[in-house]
């Protein structure tokens, strides 16, 4: 049981500190399309983020709802990947961030749809329909800045270069990976590496971006181990809650 409540938690706090990191670019887009666009992407992690913390504390069975899960917990406690809590940065930069995860997504959830646990299979079912709209602005705005003019392509392939690291975290099979893969509740990870990096190196391409290599990666955020960057999306956050306990709209 601790098992998949911690699992349930690793996937909901991807979908949500993504959904507050994109949240940010309401008001500040380059344009009111992309500010739109943006902010749906948001509303639609965050969403996810619901459905799977309100399910993780069903799972835990200690009466916390989804509001006390997501925003009452210590740095420590968040087991979201670093690569969601990385800055926007430029446009560029959360584009490319978004693709990486985007494709991360979907090869996950596709496999997802059939897991033994019928509540996850689901919540993927619903959440990939998202993620393949997520996936076509994403990769649709990489193309148009990779194969651009000199100075997006360069910012695309800087960004590109700085976050490529961190998904190295994503595939990084542990204990509780193999656990849930081995019940059939989660496919296993290198299945879901194989599919995100073949589309993943169609997507570059055709976007004329070279692959970075891989590099080890020394942060964990699935093992709860984070950058400082966590701490201030967590300010902002739980600023509510913290100062308000218990406050409902």
């Amino acid at each position: 049981m601790k098992d998949s409540f911690r699992y349930v938690l690793r996937l909901g706090d991807l979908s949500l500190v993504l959904g507050q990191r994109l949240g940010e670019w309401v008001g500040h887009a380059p344009a009111l399309e992309e500010d739109l666009g943006l902010a749906n992407i948001a509303l639609d992690m965050i969403g996810q983020a619901r459905l799977l913390l309100s399910y993780a504390g069903e799972i835990e069975g200690c009466g916390r709802g989804e509001d006390e899960i997501a925003f009452l917990r210590e740095h420590g406690e968040y087991l979201n990947p670093i690569l969601v809590e990385m800055p926007n940065g430029d446009f560029g930069q959360t584009i490319v961030r978004q693709v990486l995860i985007d494709v991360f997504q979907l090869e996950l959830f596709e496999r997802m749809a059939t897991s033994t646990d019928e509540r996850l299979a689901a919540i993927a079912a619903k959440s990939v329909k998202e993620v393949r709209y997520h996936l076509r602005y994403s990769s649709g705005w990489l193309v148009r800045l990779g194969d651009g003019s000199d100075e997006s392509h360069a910012r695309a392939q800087s960004a590109l270069e700085g976050l490529w690291p961190y998904t190295v975290e994503l595939f990084a099979e542990d204990e509780l990976d193999a656990a849930m893969a081995q019940s059939g509740i989660a496919p296993r990870l290198s299945e879901v590496q194989a599919g995100w990096s073949r589309r993943i190196g169609e997507i570059l391409t055709e976007a004329t971006l070279n692959r970075p290599k891989d590099r080890p990666h020394s942060w964990h955020g699935k093992r709860g181990q984070h950058s400082e960057h966590l701490g201030y999306i967590l300010t902002e956050m739980q600023h509510l809650q913290r100062t308000y306990p218990g406050a409902r709209w």
